[in-house]
Protein backbone atom coordinates (compact mmCIF):
# COMPACT_ATOMS: atom_id res chain seq x y z
CA UNK A 1 0.00 0.00 0.00
CA UNK A 2 1.20 3.64 -0.31
CA UNK A 3 1.85 6.12 2.16
CA UNK A 4 0.52 8.84 0.19
CA UNK A 5 -2.88 9.52 1.86
CA UNK A 6 -5.74 9.09 0.22
CA UNK A 7 -9.16 11.45 0.21
CA UNK A 8 -11.79 10.82 2.59
CA UNK A 9 -14.82 8.68 0.89
CA UNK A 10 -17.61 10.74 0.54
CA UNK A 11 -20.90 9.99 3.14
CA UNK A 12 -24.32 10.07 2.03
CA UNK A 13 -24.89 12.93 4.83
CA UNK A 14 -23.49 15.98 5.44
CA UNK A 15 -21.09 16.87 8.21
CA UNK A 16 -22.19 17.38 11.92
CA UNK A 17 -24.15 19.73 13.20
CA UNK A 18 -21.78 22.47 14.13
CA UNK A 19 -22.84 24.75 17.37
CA UNK A 20 -24.83 27.24 15.18
CA UNK A 21 -26.95 24.98 13.50
CA UNK A 22 -27.89 23.27 16.58
CA UNK A 23 -29.04 26.15 17.87
CA UNK A 24 -30.55 27.32 14.91
CA UNK A 25 -32.62 24.73 13.41
CA UNK A 26 -35.49 25.19 15.32
CA UNK A 27 -35.67 28.60 14.54
CA UNK A 28 -34.52 29.05 10.75
CA UNK A 29 -35.26 26.68 8.02
CA UNK A 30 -32.31 25.32 5.62
CA UNK A 31 -34.24 26.81 2.48
CA UNK A 32 -34.50 30.28 3.86
CA UNK A 33 -30.61 30.63 5.15
CA UNK A 34 -29.52 29.20 1.40
CA UNK A 35 -31.44 31.80 -0.10
CA UNK A 36 -29.86 34.80 2.35
CA UNK A 37 -26.51 33.25 2.45
CA UNK A 38 -26.22 32.92 -1.10
CA UNK A 39 -26.66 36.99 -1.45
CA UNK A 40 -23.18 37.03 0.92
CA UNK A 41 -21.43 34.42 -1.11
CA UNK A 42 -22.75 31.79 -3.67
CA UNK A 43 -21.57 28.65 -2.29
CA UNK A 44 -22.51 29.30 1.17
CA UNK A 45 -25.42 27.02 2.15
CA UNK A 46 -26.92 25.24 5.19
CA UNK A 47 -26.11 21.77 4.10
CA UNK A 48 -26.33 21.72 0.51
CA UNK A 49 -23.13 20.05 -1.00
CA UNK A 50 -22.06 22.88 -3.76
CA UNK A 51 -19.31 24.16 -6.07
CA UNK A 52 -18.15 27.02 -8.26
CA UNK A 53 -16.81 27.28 -11.54
CA UNK A 54 -13.63 29.04 -11.57
CA UNK A 55 -12.28 27.98 -14.94
CA UNK A 56 -13.11 26.31 -18.06
CA UNK A 57 -10.87 25.25 -21.10
CA UNK A 58 -11.02 23.18 -24.16
CA UNK A 59 -9.84 19.47 -23.71
CA UNK A 60 -10.94 18.57 -27.12
CA UNK A 61 -12.67 19.26 -29.95
CA UNK A 62 -16.02 18.29 -28.24
CA UNK A 63 -14.92 18.17 -24.32
CA UNK A 64 -14.26 20.59 -21.79
CA UNK A 65 -12.87 20.74 -18.42
CA UNK A 66 -14.25 22.86 -15.45
CA UNK A 67 -12.14 23.40 -13.17
CA UNK A 68 -14.35 23.58 -9.46
CA UNK A 69 -14.20 24.60 -6.01
CA UNK A 70 -16.48 22.46 -3.61
CA UNK A 71 -18.27 24.41 -0.21
CA UNK A 72 -17.10 22.30 3.27
CA UNK A 73 -20.07 20.21 2.59
CA UNK A 74 -19.05 17.96 -0.17
CA UNK A 75 -16.85 15.10 1.28
CA UNK A 76 -14.73 14.35 -1.31
CA UNK A 77 -14.26 11.25 -3.88
CA UNK A 78 -11.43 8.71 -4.36
CA UNK A 79 -10.01 8.23 -8.10
CA UNK A 80 -11.81 6.78 -10.75
CA UNK A 81 -15.22 7.70 -8.46
CA UNK A 82 -18.27 9.37 -10.16
CA UNK A 83 -20.47 12.07 -8.60
CA UNK A 84 -23.42 13.69 -9.25
CA UNK A 85 -23.38 17.37 -10.76
CA UNK A 86 -26.95 19.09 -11.22
CA UNK A 87 -28.11 22.65 -12.71
CA UNK A 88 -31.13 24.31 -13.29
CA UNK A 89 -31.69 24.53 -16.73
CA UNK A 90 -35.33 26.52 -18.03
CA UNK A 91 -36.84 26.26 -14.37
CA UNK A 92 -35.89 22.62 -14.42
CA UNK A 93 -32.96 20.91 -11.87
CA UNK A 94 -31.08 18.61 -14.15
CA UNK A 95 -28.56 15.53 -13.03
CA UNK A 96 -26.12 13.93 -14.49
CA UNK A 97 -22.65 11.86 -13.24
CA UNK A 98 -19.21 12.63 -14.07
CA UNK A 99 -16.16 11.20 -12.89
CA UNK A 100 -13.75 13.84 -11.48
CA UNK A 101 -10.65 13.95 -13.46
CA UNK A 102 -8.74 16.08 -10.94
CA UNK A 103 -9.07 15.57 -7.41
CA UNK A 104 -8.92 17.45 -4.49
CA UNK A 105 -5.85 19.41 -3.52
CA UNK A 106 -4.83 21.80 -0.11
CA UNK A 107 -6.98 24.12 -2.14
CA UNK A 108 -10.25 21.87 -2.66
CA UNK A 109 -10.32 22.04 -6.17
CA UNK A 110 -11.47 19.32 -8.17
CA UNK A 111 -11.75 18.87 -11.61
CA UNK A 112 -14.62 17.61 -14.47
CA UNK A 113 -14.03 16.55 -18.12
CA UNK A 114 -17.59 17.28 -19.75
CA UNK A 115 -17.90 15.96 -23.32
CA UNK A 116 -21.27 17.57 -24.93
CA UNK A 117 -23.53 14.79 -26.36
CA UNK A 118 -25.85 15.18 -29.07
CA UNK A 119 -29.44 15.94 -27.05
CA UNK A 120 -27.76 15.73 -23.96
CA UNK A 121 -29.21 18.20 -22.10
CA UNK A 122 -26.69 18.92 -19.10
CA UNK A 123 -23.73 18.40 -20.76
CA UNK A 124 -24.24 20.56 -23.68
CA UNK A 125 -25.25 23.12 -20.44
CA UNK A 126 -21.67 22.41 -19.59
CA UNK A 127 -20.12 22.80 -22.53
CA UNK A 128 -21.71 25.69 -23.85
CA UNK A 129 -23.51 28.20 -21.36
CA UNK A 130 -21.66 27.31 -17.82
CA UNK A 131 -19.38 30.10 -16.96
CA UNK A 132 -16.85 31.02 -14.50
CA UNK A 133 -19.01 32.02 -11.64
CA UNK A 134 -21.80 29.64 -11.81
CA UNK A 135 -22.60 27.58 -9.04
CA UNK A 136 -23.39 23.78 -9.58
CA UNK A 137 -24.85 21.20 -6.79
CA UNK A 138 -22.43 18.30 -6.10
CA UNK A 139 -23.50 14.97 -4.91
CA UNK A 140 -21.62 12.14 -2.85
CA UNK A 141 -19.38 10.04 -4.78
CA UNK A 142 -19.83 6.42 -6.06
CA UNK A 143 -18.81 3.87 -7.91
CA UNK A 144 -16.40 0.97 -7.61
CA UNK A 145 -13.35 1.44 -9.92
CA UNK A 146 -11.05 2.66 -7.30
CA UNK A 147 -7.44 1.58 -6.46
CA UNK A 148 -8.09 -0.20 -3.48
CA UNK A 149 -5.56 -2.70 -3.51
CA UNK A 150 -3.13 0.15 -3.67
CA UNK A 151 -0.19 1.34 -6.30
CA UNK A 152 2.12 -1.60 -5.95
CA UNK A 153 -0.63 -3.85 -8.81
CA UNK A 154 0.02 -4.35 -12.39
CA UNK A 155 -2.91 -3.24 -14.20
CA UNK A 156 -4.72 -2.27 -17.60
CA UNK A 157 -6.84 0.40 -17.80
CA UNK A 158 -9.69 0.46 -21.41
CA UNK A 159 -11.50 3.67 -21.91
CA UNK A 160 -13.48 4.22 -24.55
CA UNK A 161 -14.98 7.98 -25.45
CA UNK A 162 -15.96 9.36 -22.13
CA UNK A 163 -14.79 6.30 -20.19
CA UNK A 164 -11.51 8.12 -19.95
CA UNK A 165 -12.32 10.52 -17.45
CA UNK A 166 -12.15 7.94 -14.89
CA UNK A 167 -8.76 6.46 -16.02
CA UNK A 168 -7.57 9.81 -15.89
CA UNK A 169 -8.29 10.20 -12.63
CA UNK A 170 -6.64 6.69 -11.54
CA UNK A 171 -3.38 7.19 -13.85
CA UNK A 172 -2.53 10.74 -12.28
CA UNK A 173 -2.63 9.01 -8.75
CA UNK A 174 -0.63 6.68 -9.60
CA UNK A 175 1.76 9.34 -11.62
CA UNK A 176 1.78 11.08 -8.71
CA UNK A 177 3.12 7.70 -6.64
CA UNK A 178 6.09 7.60 -9.14
CA UNK A 179 4.30 5.04 -10.84
CA UNK A 180 5.11 2.35 -8.92
CA UNK A 181 3.96 -0.92 -10.67
CA UNK A 182 3.11 -1.86 -14.58
CA UNK A 183 0.43 0.50 -15.93
CA UNK A 184 -1.27 0.04 -19.42
CA UNK A 185 -3.70 2.31 -20.85
CA UNK A 186 -6.06 1.83 -24.43
CA UNK A 187 -8.00 4.77 -25.10
CA UNK A 188 -10.71 4.46 -28.50
CA UNK A 189 -12.24 7.40 -30.03
CA UNK A 190 -13.45 8.14 -33.41
CA UNK A 191 -11.30 10.62 -34.38
CA UNK A 192 -7.79 11.98 -33.69
CA UNK A 193 -9.44 15.84 -32.68
CA UNK A 194 -11.39 13.80 -29.77
CA UNK A 195 -8.96 12.18 -27.69
CA UNK A 196 -8.64 14.57 -24.21
CA UNK A 197 -5.27 14.36 -22.60
CA UNK A 198 -2.78 13.35 -25.27
CA UNK A 199 0.08 15.45 -24.37
CA UNK A 200 -0.57 14.65 -20.71
CA UNK A 201 -0.57 10.64 -21.41
CA UNK A 202 2.72 11.32 -23.60
CA UNK A 203 4.24 13.31 -20.90
CA UNK A 204 3.57 10.17 -17.96
CA UNK A 205 4.53 7.42 -20.47
CA UNK A 206 8.46 9.34 -21.62
CA UNK A 207 8.87 10.28 -17.65
CA UNK A 208 7.49 6.57 -16.47
CA UNK A 209 9.43 3.35 -17.97
CA UNK A 210 6.82 1.23 -16.46
CA UNK A 211 3.59 3.27 -17.76
CA UNK A 212 2.42 2.92 -21.60
CA UNK A 213 -0.30 4.15 -23.78
CA UNK A 214 -1.83 3.40 -26.58
CA UNK A 215 -4.13 5.49 -28.60
CA UNK A 216 -6.46 3.67 -31.00
CA UNK A 217 -8.85 5.29 -33.61
CA UNK A 218 -12.24 3.85 -34.70
CA UNK A 219 -12.82 6.38 -37.65
CA UNK A 220 -9.52 7.53 -39.42
CA UNK A 221 -5.54 6.01 -39.79
CA UNK A 222 -3.44 6.24 -37.47
CA UNK A 223 -0.23 8.50 -38.31
CA UNK A 224 1.92 8.45 -34.81
CA UNK A 225 3.86 5.72 -33.09
CA UNK A 226 1.31 5.19 -30.17
CA UNK A 227 -1.60 5.09 -32.15
CA UNK A 228 -3.56 2.24 -33.82
CA UNK A 229 -6.67 1.37 -35.81
CA UNK A 230 -9.90 -0.57 -35.29
CA UNK A 231 -12.50 -1.34 -32.38
CA UNK A 232 -10.96 -3.36 -29.62
CA UNK A 233 -10.57 -7.14 -30.12
CA UNK A 234 -8.09 -9.64 -28.96
CA UNK A 235 -5.59 -9.19 -31.99
CA UNK A 236 -5.22 -5.34 -29.99
CA UNK A 237 -5.48 -7.06 -26.43
CA UNK A 238 -2.81 -10.07 -27.76
CA UNK A 239 0.57 -8.62 -27.43
CA UNK A 240 0.05 -6.76 -23.86
CA UNK A 241 2.50 -8.53 -20.80
CA UNK A 242 1.66 -10.40 -18.26
CA UNK A 243 -1.95 -10.38 -19.13
CA UNK A 244 -2.74 -12.62 -15.79
CA UNK A 245 -1.08 -10.56 -14.00
CA UNK A 246 -3.34 -7.69 -14.45
CA UNK A 247 -5.98 -5.94 -12.94
CA UNK A 248 -8.20 -4.63 -15.72
CA UNK A 249 -10.21 -1.53 -15.37
CA UNK A 250 -13.22 -1.01 -18.25
CA UNK A 251 -15.20 2.14 -19.00
CA UNK A 252 -17.14 2.82 -21.87
CA UNK A 253 -20.19 2.35 -23.84
CA UNK A 254 -22.41 -0.21 -23.01
CA UNK A 255 -21.71 -2.59 -25.92
CA UNK A 256 -17.51 -1.86 -25.63
CA UNK A 257 -17.98 -3.19 -22.03
CA UNK A 258 -19.54 -6.25 -22.90
CA UNK A 259 -17.12 -7.00 -25.62
CA UNK A 260 -13.91 -6.35 -23.01
CA UNK A 261 -15.36 -8.13 -20.50
CA UNK A 262 -16.01 -11.14 -23.08
CA UNK A 263 -12.40 -11.12 -24.21
CA UNK A 264 -10.80 -10.63 -21.00
CA UNK A 265 -12.92 -11.44 -18.05
CA UNK A 266 -11.30 -15.14 -17.23
CA UNK A 267 -7.90 -13.95 -19.00
CA UNK A 268 -6.70 -11.12 -16.26
CA UNK A 269 -6.26 -11.33 -12.38
CA UNK A 270 -9.49 -9.02 -12.01
CA UNK A 271 -12.54 -7.02 -14.13
CA UNK A 272 -14.42 -4.19 -13.23
CA UNK A 273 -15.87 -1.99 -15.64
CA UNK A 274 -18.39 0.49 -15.66
CA UNK A 275 -20.78 1.74 -18.75
CA UNK A 276 -22.14 4.94 -19.58
CA UNK A 277 -24.63 3.50 -21.63
CA UNK A 278 -26.88 0.54 -22.27
CA UNK A 279 -25.23 -2.11 -24.59
CA UNK A 280 -27.55 -3.01 -27.37
CA UNK A 281 -30.28 -6.01 -26.49
CA UNK A 282 -33.01 -7.76 -28.00
CA UNK A 283 -35.80 -7.42 -25.77
CA UNK A 284 -39.70 -7.73 -25.41
CA UNK A 285 -40.99 -4.14 -26.97
CA UNK A 286 -44.41 -5.32 -27.97
CA UNK A 287 -47.85 -4.47 -25.99
CA UNK A 288 -48.49 -2.14 -22.87
CA UNK A 289 -48.53 -2.89 -19.17
CA UNK A 290 -50.00 -0.77 -16.51
CA UNK A 291 -47.97 1.18 -14.08
CA UNK A 292 -49.75 2.03 -10.77
CA UNK A 293 -47.73 4.65 -8.61
CA UNK A 294 -49.28 3.70 -4.83
CA UNK A 295 -48.65 7.15 -3.14
CA UNK A 296 -50.28 8.93 -5.63
CA UNK A 297 -53.25 6.76 -6.42
CA UNK A 298 -52.31 7.18 -10.03
CA UNK A 299 -52.16 4.67 -13.02
CA UNK A 300 -51.00 5.00 -16.58
CA UNK A 301 -50.00 2.54 -19.38
CA UNK A 302 -46.51 2.45 -20.88
CA UNK A 303 -44.91 0.05 -23.54
CA UNK A 304 -42.65 -2.90 -23.09
CA UNK A 305 -38.83 -2.05 -23.28
CA UNK A 306 -38.61 1.38 -22.29
CA UNK A 307 -36.96 1.98 -19.53
CA UNK A 308 -39.42 2.79 -16.38
CA UNK A 309 -37.63 6.33 -15.89
CA UNK A 310 -37.87 7.51 -19.26
CA UNK A 311 -41.30 6.40 -18.43
CA UNK A 312 -42.25 8.54 -15.81
CA UNK A 313 -40.74 11.21 -17.15
CA UNK A 314 -43.24 10.89 -20.26
CA UNK A 315 -46.28 10.97 -18.31
CA UNK A 316 -45.13 14.42 -16.98
CA UNK A 317 -43.73 12.86 -13.43
CA UNK A 318 -39.88 13.70 -12.19
CA UNK A 319 -38.67 11.03 -10.10
CA UNK A 320 -35.07 11.73 -8.84
CA UNK A 321 -32.23 10.79 -10.78
CA UNK A 322 -28.47 11.03 -11.16
CA UNK A 323 -26.19 8.70 -13.84
CA UNK A 324 -29.19 7.39 -15.86
CA UNK A 325 -26.81 4.12 -16.20
CA UNK A 326 -27.75 2.26 -12.80
CA UNK A 327 -24.82 3.03 -10.54
CA UNK A 328 -25.28 5.78 -8.12
CA UNK A 329 -28.96 4.91 -6.66
CA UNK A 330 -30.86 8.27 -6.82
CA UNK A 331 -33.47 6.84 -8.84
CA UNK A 332 -34.09 3.54 -6.18
CA UNK A 333 -37.67 2.88 -6.03
CA UNK A 334 -39.60 0.03 -4.17
CA UNK A 335 -41.43 -2.49 -5.93
CA UNK A 336 -45.35 -3.29 -4.19
CA UNK A 337 -45.60 -6.31 -6.88
CA UNK A 338 -45.10 -7.14 -11.21
CA UNK A 339 -42.33 -8.22 -13.09
CA UNK A 340 -38.90 -6.05 -14.29
CA UNK A 341 -36.09 -6.50 -16.80
CA UNK A 342 -32.80 -5.67 -16.71
CA UNK A 343 -31.87 -3.52 -19.52
CA UNK A 344 -28.04 -3.90 -19.74
CA UNK A 345 -28.30 -8.13 -18.58
CA UNK A 346 -31.60 -8.80 -19.72
CA UNK A 347 -32.74 -10.84 -16.49
CA UNK A 348 -36.24 -10.47 -15.58
CA UNK A 349 -36.93 -10.56 -11.61
CA UNK A 350 -40.03 -11.47 -10.77
CA UNK A 351 -39.75 -11.22 -6.65
CA UNK A 352 -41.98 -8.68 -4.80
CA UNK A 353 -41.70 -5.93 -2.56
CA UNK A 354 -37.75 -5.31 -3.93
CA UNK A 355 -36.23 -2.70 -5.00
CA UNK A 356 -35.24 -1.43 -8.26
CA UNK A 357 -33.21 1.16 -10.46
CA UNK A 358 -36.05 2.91 -12.71
CA UNK A 359 -33.02 4.22 -15.30
CA UNK A 360 -32.07 0.43 -15.99
CA UNK A 361 -35.44 -1.60 -15.65
CA UNK A 362 -38.31 -2.04 -17.93
CA UNK A 363 -42.05 -3.39 -17.22
CA UNK A 364 -42.58 -6.87 -18.71
CA UNK A 365 -46.03 -7.18 -16.63
CA UNK A 366 -48.13 -4.57 -14.47
CA UNK A 367 -46.42 -2.62 -11.65
CA UNK A 368 -47.01 -0.77 -8.75
CA UNK A 369 -44.22 1.18 -7.69
CA UNK A 370 -43.75 2.76 -4.36
CA UNK A 371 -44.18 6.79 -5.95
Amino acid sequence: MSARPRPTPARNSSRPDSPFRRLARPWLSPGVFDFWASRLHPTWSWERPLARILERRAESADAVTLVLRPNHHWAGCLPGQHLNVSAEIDGCRVTRSYSPTGLPGRDRRIAITVKAVEGGKLSRYLCEQAQVGDVLDLGPAFGELRLDKGAHVARLLLAAGSGITPMIALTRALAAQGMPAPLSLLYWARKREQLCFVDELRGYAAAHPQFQVRFLLTGEAALARDEGEGRIDAAQLASLPDLAQREVYACGPGGFVDQARALLATQARSFQAEAFSPPPRTLETEGTVEITLAASARSFTVARGQSLLSALEAQGLKPASGCRMGICNTCACGKRSGSTRHLHTGDVQHEPVSALRLCVNSATSDLVLDL
